[in-house]
């Protein structure tokens, strides 16, 4: 036998003749307290991700490929990457070829190893879809997927991310209740910007991933 199989054994053997305790878990004490009214979870969400630097705006379905071509104009953005697969990807870029934009559209089609130096020293700005908002909290849950991977929203100093008003939750709880099953072995819980204190205590953005976060909520979705 090995070490390996005694430890099992020595486990199981431990739990011969007891009786299980009955889990006294009550989802109210984590769902009850954060709970919104529609119009309350936008405005919270809105809140609190502004408080810590993150730039909200409320638009609609056909209005939002307007919005962010106007908000990356103004920070003279020129490269914008994207998923061009995903309903978004294709809507920004139909609208692109539609208005004859400059903006030059990326894809996150090949191995990062072949284009690594490009993404982190080329890509200014990167756009995504989100899974869900957490009202409580002001956070955004993002699925990382073959088409959006997660160094989309990791890397680019701009992630732009899309949110629709109807998937978002009061709190996590409730968020984890349509989360996709089995779970997915990746999720992002984004709260804003990255940022660090662990120096000399001094708040510092963009440590660890984009130092400017702009979210879309898309209010008739």
């Amino acid at each position: 036998m090995s070490a390996r199989d005694r430890i099992l054994a020595s486990l199981r053997s431990s739990l011969e003749g007891t009786t299980p305790i009955p889990d006294p878990f009550d989802a109210s004490l984590v769902d009850q307290p954060w709970r919104y009214s529609a119009a309350e979870r936008i405005t919270r969400l809105q809140k609190i991700m502004t408080a810590v630097h993150s730039e909200v705006h409320l638009t609609s379905a056909l209005a939002w490929p307007q919005l962010l071509s106007q908000l990356l104009a103004e920070r003279q953005i020129t490269r914008l990457l994207l998923a061009p697969n995903t309903e978004h990807g294709q809507a920004f870029s139909t609208h692109c070829q539609t208005e004859s934009h400059s903006l030059q559209l990326l894809a996150y089609d090949r191995p990062v190893e072949e284009w690594k130096r490009e993404l982190f020293d080329d890509v200014p700005a990167s756009l995504t879809g989100t899974l869900a908002g957490i009202a409580a909290t002001g956070t955004l849950v993002v699925q990382p997927s073959p088409d959006e991977p997660r160094l989309m929203s990791l890397v680019p100093p701009l992630h732009i991310a899309l949110l629709k008003a109807s998937q978002i939750y009061d709190n996590l709880y409730q968020a984890q209740q349509d989360w996709p099953r089995p779970m997915p072995s990746n999720l992002l819980l984004i709260s804003g910007p990255s940022k660090t204190a662990d120096i000399e205590q001094v708040l510092a953005y963009g440590a660890h991933g984009p130092k400017d976060l702009i979210v879309l909520v898309l209010e008739d979705a």
